[in-house]
């Protein structure tokens, strides 16, 4: 069996020389700061699309709870729309398509256009867990704060949505750790994430197993620093009595 070579991390990327320390300095880079880049790009990617789909997912999983047939259909159109096309393709239809129907779309980077099409993917799934967790709440929560006078907006803000979000925290974990996956699909746009600097390393040295057991391994730390996260805000907001818990 052929010994590994964890050197590789070490050299330089323009003569393949070992640089001291690990990281260049000046216009040198080595290949650990190549990955170091990517892994940044990869979180910027994916917790910008978890802003977004936590965001649009929420709005549209409140809009099917309520009694407004319009919001309803917005909200059912939106989750078959993008639940329902794979990633990989909605990613292509926002970087080719759209700005070729859209031409001012072309002056947006596609970092930003990529940070979108994984957002609004994910929100789909977020919608799902949002309306779940509304509609497992008693109905008479919803009775009792009309009764009480507020408006169905508020009531949505001060009664239904604070126990909701409760609940659905695992639900929710698992889709922010799916986000940080998914986020690899960036390199089909040429954007320089760690699926993509795989890719080329593995490519430039020959040393595929160490290139890709590191970036498994950022992928891994990433996926489970959002578990824990997610974990802890789950014990803190949790009600007394509620059965749960992120895992």
């Amino acid at each position: 069996m052929a010994s590994w070579d964890w050197e590789v991390f070490c050299k330089n990327t323009i003569d393949g020389e070992v640089v001291p320390r690990c990281f260049g300095s000046g216009g040198d880079i080595t290949y650990l700061d190549w990955m170091l880049s990517a892994w940044g790009w990869t979180l910027s990617v994916a917790l910008l699309a978890l802003v977004v789909a936590l965001s649009v997912g929420s709005l549209m999983g409140i809009f099917r709870t309520t009694p407004n047939k319009w919001l309803v259909g917005i909200g059912n159109a939106w989750v078959e729309l993008f639940r329902n096309i794979p990633l990989l393709v909605q990613i292509f239809l926002w970087y080719h398509v759209l700005p070729s129907i859209f031409p001012s779309l072309r002056a947006i980077p596609s970092f930003v256009l990529v940070v979108f099409g994984l957002g609004f993917f994910t929100s789909a799934r977020v919608a799902e867990q949002v309306r779940a967790g509304i509609q497992s709440l008693p109905k008479g929560q919803r009775y009792a704060g009309l009764a009480m006078g507020l408006t169905l907006p508020q009531t949505y803000r001060y009664v239904l949505l604070p126990m909701a979000f409760r609940m659905v925290i695992p639900p929710l974990t698992s889709e922010s750790m799916n986000i940080i996956k998914n986020s690899s699909v960036a390199f089909a746009v040429s954007i320089a994430e760690l699926t993509m600097f795989a890719m080329q390393a593995q490519e430039e040295t020959s040393r595929g197993i160490e290139v890709y057991l590191a970036v498994t391994g950022l992928y891994f730390i990433s996926a489970f620093a959002i578990n824990r996260i997610a974990l802890f805000i789950e014990q803190r907001v949790q009600v007394p009595g509620m059965i749960g818990g992120a895992r």
